[in-house]
């Protein structure tokens, strides 16, 4: 797996922004997805550290969970060639909601 492939789950995704707050121990990543069993975030877990998004540390009995920023390089990179389309796309809904703007009723 790769890490556009890691960051398409859902569940992946909201352990990651949770991450980038602060690290966290596996408990408390638990105690926020509260919808997904304690081996289903392990599974997320082990995945996003393998593909380097996350590294892990045992501290005692718990096992603290911390981002990997520099593996989004990799995201950003390929988001960067696209970044040039967005003023256009912008520009163009900005237009489409002036021209479609209704006059305020009296």
């Amino acid at each position: 797996m790769d890490v556009f492939e890691a960051i398409a789950e859902p569940s992946r995704r909201e352990l990651l922004d949770l991450l980038s707050e602060r690290e966290r121990p596996a408990g408390e990543l638990v105690a926020h997805l509260h919808k997904l069993t304690q081996p289903a975030v392990s599974r997320h877990l082990r995945i996003l550290r393998e593909v380097g998004l996350v590294e892990v540390r045992p501290d005692g009995q718990r096992r603290i969970y911390a981002l990997r920023a520099d593996r989004l390089i990799e995201i950003e990179n390929w988001i960067s060639r696209y970044r040039r389309y967005w003023p256009r796309h912008l520009d163009a809904l900005e237009n489409h909601l002036t021209q479609n703007q209704k006059e305020p009723t009296e």
